[in-house]
């Protein structure tokens, strides 16, 4: 028995002991090694701090962004208030830097040939396993990889299709017309203008688009999934602005309960959009929700997807392509509004495209200058203005040899910005840089990709180009419009790029 009890004990100590040695490893010895692997390398950044790296400085500065976020000028650089940290080590540290996300290391590639590797080589540049946060807002294709990702991607894609946007398109007008120009159109007619904030309307614009097109929701359900989105996205913010503890989503706080309350809301509205579906789906329905339900319901394993896996997508495209289509519009309007002459000139290309007849699906590919706008407006106000990438094993990239473990960070909206690669007018608004095209613009490197890039790009960026392009040409042709003296510049970062208070235009009947 003294035996089997000395036994046991010695299997408890060394049981310690490794797990002791296992926590060492992981967050001071290999960070410390992969920390001077990278300095040899000619790679600068801060030191390694036990266990947080750089999160404590990055919550703290965000927090300091917002609390002191004033107002900018329209050529001014924005990006120290909206991406204070990043903007910080790029220019403290040079473009071949590092920071820590905790004990893991996270290198700037700001490189066009490496950047394309990276996008190119999704089997070897994989995404992060996403922070427990993100979870609940966004899940789904975005965040699978492999063989998932390649089985629901291929589910998705048909409804996606050129023939498919197309269909989608009258539903799109429809959108358009009674949300955007009918309600303005109401709200000037007194005095032919008026002064109002433009973003809810869009936002409201986007919701229904999205609702009708890839759901076929009604109005009133698209609305407030769009808002409760909205509010999850805010809270997620909030956290990822926050020092991050391993655990912490388990804690009974209240951004806790408040984001599982938004997601069993969320899931109830989404099982009943579906469930209504369903019973009224036809065989020949192939708009996402539809190619979504059958899915479930296949045998073949290569083209079903489980019930769970549908409400993530349902969430993800809903987030995805709300958030891209109303931010796009909604960042096009305030720089046309700034730039009367751009604005005359977007007015003269629809009306060459469509004389004074209503937008049509065809005519959106021949509207030259509109092209050129909604590019340079992505390039300034990129949707997404980071992507980050990982390696699980030791690679090379470039000269680089990039560690097992280490984490790859895209800074678009750095690249996009950027004088050496865009020339000394990089922060300034001018869409002639795209009048012969992306691969003039950018001298065939990649240095413009607002939708990503390589097999991952964004299923849904056509369909968003399309909603985007039709709006911009319907409002175009009903109105003239300027910045209101009421109107604030100052971008904010809320996981997406957006203007913090709001697009407050004056509108004039045309």
């Amino acid at each position: 028995m003294a035996t089997m009890l000395s036994l046991i004990a010695s299997l408890a100590v060394i049981g310690c002991a490794w797990w002791v040695w296992t926590v060492v490893q992981w967050v001071w010895l290999r960070p410390r090694a992969i920390e001077r692997c990278l300095r040899k390398q000619g790679l600068n950044g801060p030191p390694y701090r036990l266990l947080h790296g750089d999160m404590k400085q990055m919550a703290t500065m965000a927090r300091q962004a917002v609390a002191n976020a004033r107002p900018v000028s329209f050529s001014d650089d924005f990006l120290p208030t909206v991406m204070p940290f990043y903007h910080h080590v790029i220019h403290k540290y040079g473009k071949k830097s590092f920071i820590w996300i905790g004990p893991t290391a996270r290198i700037t590639i700001m490189d066009p040939e490496l950047i394309k590797e990276v996008l190119v080589n999704n089997k070897v540049y994989k995404k992060p396993t996403p922070n427990p946060a993100i979870k609940l807002l966004v899940s789904g294709i975005p965040t699978y990889e492999d063989q998932k990702w390649a089985k629901h991607r291929k589910i998705v894609a048909p409804a996606f299709t050129q023939d498919k946007l197309k269909h989608m398109f009258s539903a799109m007008y429809t959108s358009c017309n009674d949300i955007l120009i009918t309600e303005w159109a109401k709200l000037v007619s007194e005095n032919g203008w008026c002064e109002l904030d433009v973003q809810p309307y869009i936002n409201d614009f986007s919701s229904d688009v999205i609702s009708r097109n890839a759901f076929g929701s009604n109005y009133e359900q698209g609305r407030r999934i769009y808002q409760l989105q909205k509010e999850q996205a805010m809270l997620t913010s909030q956290l990822l602005n926050s020092l991050y503890l391993p655990g912490r989503r388990f804690l009974p706080t209240k951004t806790n309960k408040r984001m599982k309350e938004i997601d069993n809301e969320l899931r109830s509205i989404l099982s009943k959009v579906m469930e209504e579906k369903e019973h009224a789906m036809l065989s020949h329905d192939e708009d996402l929700l539809s190619l979504l339900l059958s899915s479930t319901t296949r045998t073949n394993g290569d083209t079903r997807m489980s019930v769970d896996e549908a409400f993530a997508e349902c969430k993800a495209f809903f987030f995805a392509g709300q958030e891209s289509s109303s931010n796009l519009l909604v960042w096009t309007m305030i720089l046309l509004s700034q730039h009367q002459t751009w604005q005359t000139r977007a007015r003269e290309d629809v009306h060459r495209v469509f004389k004074h007849n209503k937008p049509s699906y065809e005519g959106l590919s021949h509207l030259k200058v509109v092209t050129m706008i909604l590019y340079e407006v992505l390039r300034l106000y990129s949707l997404a203005p980071i992507f980050t990438r990982i390696t699980y094993n030791e690679t090379k990239l470039g000269d680089l040899t990039i560690p097992a473990g280490v984490q790859l960070l895209l800074p678009v909206i750095f690249v996009h910005h950027d004088r050496e690669l865009w020339g000394e007018d990089a922060k300034e608004f001018n869409p002639e840089r795209f009048s012969e095209g992306i691969a003039k613009a950018t001298k065939n490197k990649l240095t413009f990709f607002p939708f990503s890039w390589g097999p991952r790009i964004c299923i849904g960026n056509n369909f968003a180009l399309m909603e985007a392009k039709l709006a911009i040409s319907a409002i175009l042709q009903n109105f003239s419009f300027e910045l209101s003296p009421s109107y604030t510049h100052s971008p904010s970062y809320v996981l997406t790029l957006q203007p913090r208070h709001g697009a407050h235009l004056i509108l004039h009947k045309i």
